[in-house]
C-alpha cells in the first residue's frame, strides 16, 4: 500500500492531476489512520491466565485465558492463539474466557508457552501484537497403558483378598484361569488379543475388595511402561469401586477410594 501511494503521488506529480492527488491523499489518510484503529483495538486490554486441567500424556491441555475490556469501546475481530488462533469480538465493559490448547507427550509438568493476543483491524493491513508468557502449568498424567491385565498379586493383596468372599456382585479384577473357574468369568477380550487366559474375580455380598498397586510388580521394561501400567490399575480400580494403595519407590498410599484418592494416585504417578 505504501508503495501505491507512492507511485500516484509521482503519477500526480508527473502529469499535474489534482484528481490523482486527491486520490494519493485520500489512501493515504486510510493506511495512516488504519494505524491507529488497528493500536486501539487491543490498546487497554486486560489478560489474565485462569485455571488448567489435568489431562493424560497424548491428549490437549487446556488453558483458561480471561480477558477483559474495561473501555466503552467495542473491541471487534480480536484473535488470541497457542497454537491455533481464535476470533473473538469484546462489548464494551465486558469479560470473555477463551480456553486455548496443547497438545501433550509426557507426563509431569506442561508449561503453557506463549499465548498471543493480536489483531489486524480493520482491514487486515496492520498486525499488532502482545506476547504474554504466564508461568501457568497444566499436570500430565502418565498415558494409561491398553493392556488390560490382571491386578498385581502383591503379598499385602492376597493377604487382604484372602478375607473377601468371592461371589457375583462386584468385580475387582483378573487372575490367571484355573481349573474349575467358570466359563462365564473367562475374560474373552484378553484371549482374544493373545495376552493369555484370565477370569474375572467378583466380590460378593456387595463388599468391595481391597488391592494394593506396588511399582515393583507392575509389567514394563522401563519407567515410563510401569507407570503407565499403574495409571491403568489406578482407572480400572477407581471404575470397578475397589479400594486401592498405590506403593511408589518415594511414596506410600494407603488403600482408599473416591475422586480425591483417584486424582491423588494420579499426581503421584505424573510427579514421580
Amino acid at each position: 500500500m505504501a508503495l501505491l501511494i507512492v507511485i500516484l503521488l509521482l503519477i500526480a506529480f508527473v502529469y499535474n492531476n489534482n484528481l490523482a492527488y486527491l486520490l494519493t491523499f485520500l489512501i493515504a489518510s486510510v493506511f495512516f489512520i488504519t494505524i491507529l484503529h488497528t493500536f486501539k483495538s487491543m490498546a487497554g486490554l486486560v489478560v489474565q491466565a485462569g485455571q488448567t486441567k489435568a489431562v493424560f500424556a497424548g491428549e490437549a491441555a487446556g488453558f483458561d485465558i480471561h480477558i477483559d475490556n474495561p473501555n466503552a469501546v467495542e473491541r471487534p475481530h480480536l484473535q488470541i492463539k497457542l497454537t491455533k488462533p481464535h476470533s473473538f469480538t469484546l462489548n464494551p465493559h465486558s469479560k470473555t474466557t477463551q480456553t486455548l490448547y496443547s497438545p501433550t507427550q509426557k507426563r509431569g509438568w506442561h508449561n503453557a508457552g506463549t499465548v498471543t493476543v493480536f489483531s489486524t483491524y480493520p482491514f487486515g493491513l496492520f498486525y499488532a501484537w502482545s506476547p504474554l508468557r504466564f508461568n501457568t502449568n497444566a499436570l500430565v498424567y502418565p498415558k494409561p497403558s491398553t493392556l488390560e491385565l490382571p491386578f498385581p498379586e502383591t503379598p499385602s493383596a492376597d493377604a487382604e483378598l484372602g478375607m473377601k468372599h468371592k461371589g457375583a456382585d462386584d468385580f475387582y479384577g483378573l487372575q490367571e484361569y484355573q481349573a474349575g473357574d467358570s466359563i462365564k468369568h473367562i475374560h474373552w477380550k484378553a484371549f482374544a488379543k493373545g495376552q493369555g487366559v484370565f477370569s474375572k474375580q467378583y466380590s460378593g455380598n456387595g463388599t468391595a475388595a481391597e488391592v494394593w498397586l506396588h511399582y515393583d510388580y507392575a509389567a514394563g521394561h522401563d519407567t515410563e511402561e510401569r507407570l503407565s501400567q499403574l495409571c491403568r490399575w489406578v482407572i480400572d480400580a477407581e471404575r470397578a469401586d475397589i479400594r486401592y494403595g498405590l506403593v511408589l519407590p518415594n511414596l506410600k498410599l494407603m488403600p482408599d477410594r473416591g475422586s480425591a484418592h483417584y486424582r491423588q494416585c494420579l499426581e503421584a504417578l505424573a510427579l514421580l
